[in-house]
């Protein structure tokens, strides 16, 4: 077999060191204080979003269906969901909860450090109150204007993630 055509000129790799990128800090406020949020990877045609994520001790987000499957690594902290209080995640854990799971994430209050994350999200977070109440859905767009806003509201330079599509940087 000969050697295939290149689908896309690749001049160089698309690769991101998170220790020169933005941190946005509170993303989620004011609603969710204390989440921290690096985006890493932005597909919103497929529906896929790869974010660093921070948590300070003592968050909890809302109970939430995953539409798709997740990957989420655990690089330090402690955290667990409180539908499992026997299985908290440390710095080293991989967890993947297939999609329809349903959850609600929590941070020990106790916690000595921030808890962060690497995930990659499959679909959207349909998130509900604690009556069961619809509240809203989270996916790749959403991330995406989140950010913007978050850009926007606060004077900061454009983000820098990998975009898909016909594959690039969002700046530089």
């Amino acid at each position: 077999m000969p050697m295939p055509t290149p689908v896309f000129e690749h001049k160089e790799l698309l690769t991101l060191n998170t220790r020169e990128l933005p941190i946005y800090k509170d993303a989620l406020a004011p609603y969710f204080p204390g989440v921290d949020v690096q985006p890493l990877y932005l597909d919103p045609n497929l529906g896929v979003w790869t974010l660093r994520v921070i948590f300070q001790p003592g968050v909890r987000l809302p109970c939430h269906y995953h539409t798709g499957p997740v990957h989420l690594f655990t690089l330090s902290g402690k955290w667990n969901y409180v539908e499992y209080p026997d299985q908290p995640q440390t710095a080293g854990c991989y967890l993947y909860e297939p999609g329809g799971s349903i959850h609600t994430f929590s941070v020990p209050a106790d916690n000595t450090e921030p808890t962060d994350t690497v995930m990659v999200v499959y679909g959207a977070n349909i998130n509900f109150d604690q009556d069961g109440n619809f509240v809203n859905v989270m996916d790749a767009t959403d991330i995406m204007q989140l950010i913007d806003r978050l850009v926007v509201e606060r004077g900061l330079d454009p983000a820098r993630y990998i975009r898909p599509g016909h594959a690039g940087y969002t700046v530089g």
